[in-house]
């Protein structure tokens, strides 16, 4: 079985990626429910996030709070939104969304649509700042 996102780890589909270690990925969602939704998954490609080993699962939550940080950084908002899901793809990922309220959260809210620049920008932007994070 290759997902979406092996694809994406594999470098067949290209992606806006924000952070990358030997074991995990974070990319901008391409279809978000705001700006700078992000996606981290780990590269070892495993359908549901509690059948992951318990050394790479607190990896993978470790990494996404310093990408958590980063989009912090760059994107206004009151605080960085978690979710995992994972029934639209079936490869264990973190959504980290920027909200303001409760209601930022809702996957059944319309996704949104950035153009390639908005996306690339933001995507830089974000992987400074998780540079900064990590070298303070």
């Amino acid at each position: 079985m290759s997902t979406i996102f092996s694809k994406i780890v594999a470098g067949e589909i290209p992606a806006y990626k924000v952070a990358e270690s030997i074991d995990f990925l974070a990319f901008l969602d391409v279809n978000p429910l705001a700006f700078g939704h992000v996606l981290v998954i780990p590269k070892k490609e495993t359908d549901y996030i509690f059948d992951i080993a318990d050394d790479e699962y607190m990896g993978l939550w470790v990494f996404a709070k310093i990408v958590a940080q980063g989009i912090k950084q760059v994107v206004p908002c009151k605080k960085i939104g978690v979710a995992v899901v994972g029934l639209e793809v079936n490869h264990a990922h973190i959504h980290l969304i920027p909200i303001n309220n409760v209601s930022d959260m809702s996957f059944e809210r319309a996704k949104l649509k950035f153009s390639d620049e908005e996306m690339s920008k933001i995507a830089e932007e974000i992987r400074e700042a998780i540079a900064n994070v990590t070298n303070a």
